[in-house]
């Protein structure tokens, strides 16, 4: 009997990116139409902007930052809108008031790993993030997120104090920026294909397709 092969696969993603939330419901449904492959999926964690102060930036003042101005960034961020679009979702961009340090999304995300609903947390603080508004980077409102898919609130809010959980998520983003990575989302195919930014369906499904 042959055994089957499990496929990896590594998401490098951030939080606070669209396209991320995008490319993981992107090759979700990819995944799930190769039906006769077996695939894991690791997230890993990625930081943007590994200087946000830990209370975050309000959205304009990020906007002015990164981009110049407000204007300067609305076609990309358009663009963004209508990628999400595709994937049924409905990104409220312009209702964004803060952008926030996201390590503490991360911690959570890997307290998620140990209960293997990383996936399900991940995407429930895209959408608290790009469709609700709220802040990612507010502890309380992640701790409801944890809660509400049965991690304690004991456990996060000491993962979220603890050094080691911060110093594992700053060293993850350091080795991912000495690979070359600057950008996200970012896909690794059984360690041997990278692809950098969203892909349309077409390109992701052939890149995966090639190592099967």
């Amino acid at each position: 009997m042959i055994k089957s092969h499990t496929h990896k696969i590594k998401i490098y993603s951030d939080t606070v990116c669209g396209w991320c939330y995008i490319g993981h419901l992107r090759i979700q449904k990819i995944l799930s139409s190769l039906k006769d492959t077996s695939f894991s999926i690791k997230h890993v964690p990625f930081q943007l902007n590994p200087d946000m102060p830990k209370e975050g930036i309000k959205r304009l003042d990020y906007l002015n930052f990164k981009f110049g101005s407000r204007e300067s960034a609305q076609p990309m961020y358009r663009n963004m809108c209508n990628e999400a679009i595709k994937e049924g979702l409905n990104f409220n961009l312009e209702k964004i008031k803060f952008t926030p340090n996201t390590v503490l999304s991360h911690i959570l995300i890997n307290l998620a790993l140990k209960s293997n609903i990383e996936t399900k947390v991940l995407l429930e603080v895209f959408q608290a993030y790009f469709i609700d508004c709220l802040d990612i980077g507010d502890p309380n409102i992640l701790i409801k997120i944890g809660n509400s898919n049965g991690i304690s609130g004991t456990k996060i809010k000491e993962a979220f104090t603890s050094s080691k959980e911060l110093e594992n998520i700053t060293n993850i983003n350091q080795a991912a920026r000495k690979m070359g990575i600057n950008a996200v989302p970012f896909f690794e195919i059984n360690n041997k294909t990278y692809i950098s930014g969203l892909q349309n369906n077409e390109n992701l499904t052939r890149a995966i397709k090639a190592q099967l």
